[in-house]
């Protein structure tokens, strides 16, 4: 379980710097240096690393809220490094030669092991107008990586989308109980409260697979945990993505309104560390090699 002190801090820290001016100035290219500089003011960018007394329920869990608010810095990134690099600046992590904020970054370590703070920025955005430069390297270093460091970069996404879920589905619940048409709330008909009602599972099922996923980080079967909860929560992005704009009807769709913010960063993070089909291959790849008798054992060993 998270730490609460950690947890009340971010949650008060985000909602006080996060707005819509921000978001929309972050995704039209201009980094969040307020931002950036009261989060480590308060220490936050250190969270899971050694010596900071916090364990890995608090790593992710702050990415969780981090994902309700959309926040619009490198935070995975830098909670992936600090946790065993000398912090040193912001060290943001790139995969496939693509990293968040790269432009502003001090030093770009990759996923497979490389770290430099000399490197090549060619500026990009990912479906949500996230910074997602390509670099090149320059006088690189070789690092010794955390055991399966790209599976805790995927479980990463997993915690932001599982934030951003918590967050799509109080807006969803919101909107239909202010909302009235034929002199009743949308939220009194039938097939809204279907709708809510299947977002609402989507949501559980994510936060239960995060929670498993977190929970095993320190397993053997880690790396099992993490695609099936990788592949279940970009699922449950793409349906309560599509069920959240259906129920705030045409006034979700404008830029206007704030739902975009979150299901554009759900279906982009989706995507990063490994599609829903890429990790769903590794899972069935190694059931098949196990043979058919060994199926059951697989998947309650794993749990």
């Amino acid at each position: 379980m998270m730490n609460g002190l950690i947890a009340d801090t971010a949650e008060r820290m985000f909602s006080d710097h996060v707005d819509r001016g921000v978001l929309d100035a972050a995704e039209g290219g201009e980094f969040p240096v307020a931002l950036w500089d009261v989060i480590r003011a308060a220490g936050l960018h250190l969270v899971g690393s050694p010596g900071s007394g916090t364990a890995d329920a608090d790593l992710y869990g702050l990415l969780t809220i981090a994902g309700r608010h959309a926040l619009p810095v490198p935070l995975a990134e830098v909670l992936a490094a600090n946790s065993f690099l000398e912090e040193n600046g912001m060290t943001t992590v790139a995969v496939d030669g693509v990293a968040p904020w790269g432009r502003v970054a001090d030093r770009v370590l990759t996923v497979d092991g490389d770290v430099s703070a000399d490197f090549d920025v060619s500026e990009g955005a990912n479906l949500a107008g996230e910074s997602r430069d390509r670099i090149t390297l320059r006088n690189a270093c070789r690092v010794d990586l955390p055991a399966q460091f790209y599976e805790r970069m995927a479980l990463s996404r997993v915690a932001l989308m599982a934030g951003a879920l918590d967050r799509i589905l109080a807006m969803a619940i919101d909107y239909a109980t202010e909302r009235e048409q034929f002199g009743r709330p949308i939220a009194k008909f039938q097939a809204v409260q279907h709708n809510l009602a299947i977002l609402a599972g989507e949501v559980a099922a994510a936060r239960c697979a995060c929670d498993g996923a977190v929970m095993s980080a320190r397993s053997p079967n880690f790396a099992v945990v993490v695609g099936a909860a990788k592949a279940r929560v970009g699922e449950a992005a793409g349906i309560a993505a599509e069920i959240a704009h259906q129920v705030h009807g045409a006034m979700g769709f404008t830029h206007e309104h704030s739902l975009h913010h979150f299901t554009r960063r759900l279906w982009a993070w989706r995507d990063e560390c490994g599609r829903e089909t890429d990790w769903q291959e590794r899972l069935g790849r190694q059931v098949a090699s196990r043979g058919a008798d060994s199926v059951w054992e697989f998947v309650v060993g794993v749990g």
